[in-house]
C-alpha cells in the first residue's frame, strides 16, 4: 500500500501529512482510510497531546478525487461517501486538540477537512470553497462542519454557489483561526501546537469535551444523512454528466434527472 498519509512525532505534537501533491492531494478510499487510522493512531498515542494535518505540494487538498464518480450504484456510492468521509466522525470524536495547516486551495472535502478541524491557520494566500455544485455534485459533507460555524445563510450561499473565498474572508467569517504569510504557515502552525502542548493535557481534554457538548447531539446522525443524500446525487445521470464534463474541458449538459 502505497503511503498517501505520512506521519511524525515531534514534543508532544503527532503531525499528519496529506501526501497526494501531484493529485493535489484528492481523496480516494485508501488516502481516506489512511487519514482515518493516522488520527485514531495519534488519539491513543500516550505521547501525543496535539495532532496537527499539514500537506505535501502547493495545495491543502482539492476534495474527492472526480475519477473516483463513475460506474457506481447508489448503494456503492452510500457505502464509498461514508469510508471518505469518516474523518468528519473521527475529528468530531477527539480528544485532542486537531489544527489544520492550509495552503493553496483547500477545496469541497478539502475545505471540509480544514473546517472540522478544532483550529485552522492559513497562508495569506490560501483559497477555499465548496465547489462540487459546478461539476454537478454538491458538498453536503463540508456543510456539517460549516453549519455550526457560520450559521445556516453563509452554509446555503457557499455550498449552492460553489464560490471560492480567500483566507481573509474565510478568517472573517470564523473558518479560519490566523491567517500568515505564506512562508510563516509551518512556524506559525508549530508555534500554534506548542502553545497548546504546555497546557494541562487534563484540562485540555476537558475543556475539549465541554465545548462538544455546547453542540448539538444529532452531529453524527446529520452528516450521515448528508452521506445518503450525496450518494442519490452520484447515481443520478446530472451528477455523471458533470464529472465527465468537467474531466473533458467542456460545458456541461445538465438534464435534470
Amino acid at each position: 500500500m502505497s503511503q498517501v498519509i505520512l506521519t511524525r512525532k515531534d514534543n508532544s505534537i503527532g503531525f499528519i501529512r496529506l501526501n497526494r501533491p501531484e493529485q493535489k492531494n484528492t481523496f480516494t478510499p485508501e488516502f481516506a482510510n489512511q487519514l482515518d487510522q493516522a488520527l485514531w493512531s495519534f488519539e491513543e498515542d500516550a505521547q501525543v497531546r496535539v495532532i496537527v494535518i499539514e500537506a505535501a505540494g502547493e495545495h491543502f487538498c482539492t476534495g474527492i478525487s472526480l475519477d473516483q464518480f463513475r460506474d457506481k450504484s447508489h448503494q456503492q456510492y452510500r457505502e464509498f461517501l461514508y469510508g471518505i468521509d469518516a474523518f468528519y466522525h473521527t475529528l468530531a470524536r477527539l480528544n485532542k486538540p486537531t489544527i489544520a495547516a492550509v495552503q493553496g486551495y483547500a477545496l469541497a472535502n478539502g475545505a471540509g477537512l480544514a473546517f472540522a478541524c478544532d483550529l485552522t491557520v492559513a497562508s495569506r494566500t490560501a483559497i477555499f470553497g465548496t465547489t462540487a455544485i459546478n461539476v454537478g455534485l454538491i458538498c453536503l459533507g463540508p456543510a456539517a462542519p460549516m453549519a455550526k460555524i457560520i450559521g445556516r445563510k453563509k452554509t446555503m450561499e457557499m455550498v449552492l454557489t460553489g464560490d471560492m473565498i480567500d483566507a481573509a474572508e474565510a478568517e472573517k467569517l470564523g473558518l479560519v483561526n490566523k491567517v500568515v504569510a505564506d512562508d510563516q504557515l509551518a512556524a506559525e502552525t508549530l508555534r500554534l501546537a506548542e502553545k497548546l502542548v504546555s497546557k494541562s493535557p487534563t484540562a485540555l481534554r476537558i475543556g475539549k469535551e465541554g465545548l462538544k457538548r455546547l453542540q448539538d447531539v444529532p452531529y453524527h446522525q446529520g452528516l450521515d444523512s448528508m452521506d445518503d443524500l450525496f450518494a442519490t446525487l452520484c447515481a443520478t445521470e446530472d451528477a455523471e454528466e458533470g464529472v465527465r464534463a468537467f474531466l473533458e474541458k467542456r460545458s456541461p449538459n445538465w438534464k435534470g434527472r
